[in-house]
C-alpha cells in the first residue's frame, strides 16, 4: 500500500507515515516445509491461502502459524538437534525455540491433518485443546528430526508483521497414510505435492517463500546438515537485509 489514510480523511506517503507511525511488533510464527523424496525431484506441500486471509491472501505458501501459549508448555521426549537449537537461541530462549518447532508441527496438523512425529513413547499430556486434538492420536510430535532453513520478519509498517522461523523435515516422519492432497481445516486451499524447481515458478508467491525454495533446493542438492546456515531476511534503516541463521 502506497498511501494511509489517516482519521481527518487527508493522506501521507509510505515515507511520511515512517517519520510518524510505530511500527508494530512482529508476532512469533513457524511453518513447516515438509520434503518427499522419490521422484524426478523432492517435492514439497504447499497450500494457498483463502481469499478472505487479511495476511497474504491468495498466496501459495507452505503450512504454518502463530506460536500459542501452549507451545512452550510441552517437552517432547525428543528434543531439537544441537546445532538447530543454537542457530534457533540466537533470537530468543531454549523454551521459546521449542515451542516454535512446536507450533510449526501443531500447525501442519491443523492445517493439512498430517500428524510429525513418533508413536514409541508414552503420550504426552496437554491442558490446550490446540495440542490435545494432536495428542488424541497417540503421537508425541518430534523435534529432532527437523532442519532450521530460514528466518525472516515482515517488514515494518504492515499492519499485521510477523518473526517466522522456516523449519524443514522429510515426509518419512509422518504418521499414517501421505496423502496426494491432504485434508486440513481449510485454511489451506488446493494443497498438493508440488516439485521444488516448479514451486518456484508458480504464480501468487509471496517473495520470502520463492526465498526459502532457493535456499531448500540448495540445501537439498548438497545434503547440508542441521547446522548449515540460512537466510534471515530481515529489514534495517528501510532496507531489505539478509544474514545468516
Amino acid at each position: 500500500m502506497s498511501v494511509e489514510k489517516q482519521h481527518d480523511s487527508a493522506y501521507i506517503s509510505k515515507n511520511e507515515l515512517r517519520k510518524t507511525a510505530r511500527a508494530v511488533k512482529p508476532k512469533d510464527a513457524a511453518t513447516l516445509i515438509i520434503v518427499r523424496r522419490g521422484g524426478k525431484e523432492p517435492r514439497v506441500l504447499m497450500g494457498k491461502r483463502a481469499a478472505s486471509h487479511k495476511f497474504m491472501p491468495n498466496k501459495f505458501v507452505f503450512p504454518g502459524g502463530k506460536v500459542d501459549l501452549g507451545d512452550g508448555r510441552i517437552m517432547p521426549p525428543h528434543d531439537l538437534h544441537p546445532q538447530v537449537m543454537k542457530r534457533l537461541c540466537r533470537g530468543c530462549s531454549p523454551t521459546r525455540a521449542r515451542a516454535l518447532a512446536l507450533a510449526a508441527i501443531r500447525e501442519t496438523y491443523e492445517e493439512t491433518g498430517l500428524i510429525i512425529g513418533e508413536p514409541h513413547t508414552p503420550t504426552l499430556k496437554s491442558r490446550s485443546p490446540l495440542w490435545d486434538a494432536f495428542l488424541q492420536h497417540d503421537i508425541n510430535p518430534r523435534l529432532d528430526e527437523l532442519h532450521l532453513i530460514a528466518r525472516a520478519i515482515t517488514p515494518p509498517y504492515r499492519n499485521r508483521r510477523f518473526d517466522a522461523r522456516f523449519f524443514m523435515v522429510d515426509a518419512e516422519h509422518i504418521q499414517g497414510e501421505v496423502h496426494e492432497r491432504p485434508q486440513g481445516s481449510g485454511e489451506l486451499l488446493d494443497l498438493h505435492w508440488v516439485g521444488v524447481s516448479k514451486a518456484q515458478s508458480m504464480e501468487q508467491l509471496p517473495h520470502i517463500t520463492r526465498s526459502v525454495l532457493r535456499a531448500l533446493e540448495e540445501r537439498l542438492r548438497d545434503g547440508a546438515g542441521h547446522d548449515v546456515l540460512g537466510p534471515f531476511v530481515h529489514t534495517r534503516k528501510g532496507k531489505s537485509v539478509i544474514e545468516s541463521i
